[in-house]
């Protein structure tokens, strides 16, 4: 089977149906809290999947296998929204 017919825009529906509400719930809170939290994890964003790849390594936190982009020079106090993410 095809990577591109075994997955669906509607996938999580049917696997976690309370994944994509709860996406939504947590990101509009964030925004409530911090109308800039919006513009912050579309940057986030931006930079993990359109800079250098696509492989989420900025959501990964540092382990001893692992340094992770979270905490590099660049990201440091410029990349906001981490605590959003892990909360979803």
């Amino acid at each position: 089977m095809a990577l591109s017919s075994s997955f669906s825009s509607n996938f999580c529906d049917h696997v976690c149906p309370q994944a994509l509400p709860t996406i939504k719930r947590v990101v509009e809170d964030a925004v409530k809290q911090k109308s800039r939290l919006g513009a912050s994890l579309l940057r986030l964003h931006f930079h993990d999947f359109f800079i250098n790849g696509c492989g989420n390594s900025i959501l990964l936190d540092k382990i001893a296998t692992i340094n992770s982009e979270k905490t590099t020079i660049p990201s440091k106090n410029s990349i906001r929204g981490f605590d959003v993410i892990d909360k979803i």
